[in-house]
């Protein structure tokens, strides 16, 4: 009987997801179709906040750009984050973290992020982080997992990620795995983003300081068909107070960013802290 019991369990789970997966991503905004067709950017900030649960991939075409890669996962991880699930986790391979870097603790504040609520991880081989993404998945406390995997494992095949991805729908923590390069692989993941840097507005109090974060981002899978009828796959995205949103003057001047001449008469600024200049 027991055994009866467990296989009407399974069967129904394996229903319910598979339900999940062919329910459409932004399903709360299939109403408003002619509203985002007015408006294409409304569909973006939907996108921009994605429900947990889903595996994403977030591409950075060169390594030089992984950080900007890095920072729009975190970005997406941070609006995960609530108070009965209130921690990150981060996985890298250690030698490829030698190369790549750890996340910086004031950068993370900028982002809203408490240092102390992301968790790092270091692992010897793909097979161990695989594991240890399926475990942390399995916690209640883990909003996100954030794994980072350079090249093109063998082991991070589409059943590989089709496993991430169910484990993910029913444990509640979304997956966002950092990939690098060109090339795409079939992959069950929900949503696949490819993330460049673009050049920030300056703020308005210094023109030439540096603006908030900004990102061109292309989805490349997922998300609703008429988006991009209306508005295309490709958008630039800034980072606000209250998250990602589509930029508001895609098409500004930024040439008042640039450094510029010291006003006729003023004395040029010193090279260094009481140094003064040659000549």
């Amino acid at each position: 009987m027991q055994d009866v019991a467990r296989q009407h369990s399974l069967s129904a789970l394996r229903a319910r997801i598979a339900a999940i997966e062919k329910r459409p991503l932004l399903a709360g905004a299939a109403g408003s179709d002619s509203k985002q067709a007015r408006h294409p950017a409304r569909g973006w900030v939907t996108l921009l906040a994605p429900p947990a649960g889903l595996l994403h991939e977030v591409y950075a075409d060169e390594q030089r750009n992984g950080s900007a890669a890095l920072g729009f996962a975190l970005g997406l991880a941070k609006g995960l984050l609530t108070p009965e699930r209130p921690a990150l986790l981060m996985l890298q391979l250690a030698h490829a973290a030698q190369d790549l870097g750890l996340p910086y603790g004031a950068g993370l504040s900028g982002f809203g992020i408490d240092p102390e609520a992301l968790l790092l991880g270091r692992l010897a081989n793909l097979p161990e982080l695989l594991w240890a993404i399926e475990e942390a998945i399995a916690c209640r406390a883990i909003a996100a997992v954030i794994a980072e995997v350079l090249g093109e494992p063998k082991a991070l095949d589409f059943t590989a990620s089709r496993r991430l991805s169910l484990r993910a729908a029913s444990g509640g923590a979304s997956v966002l795995l950092l990939r690098h390069g060109q090339t795409r692989e079939a992959s069950a993941a929900r949503l696949r983003w490819s993330v460049t840097p673009a050049l920030s507005l300056p703020p308005p109090f210094d023109a030439a300081a540096p603006g908030s974060p900004r990102w061109q981002v292309t989805l490349e899978k997922g998300g609703l068909p008429q988006r991009a009828a209306a508005g295309g796959n490709t958008i630039l995205v800034d980072w606000t107070e209250h998250g990602f949103a589509p930029a508001v003057d895609d098409t500004a001047d930024h040439t008042e960013a640039l450094p510029r001449p010291a006003p006729s008469g003023a004395a040029p600024a010193a090279l260094g802290d009481r140094l003064s200049q040659a000549g």
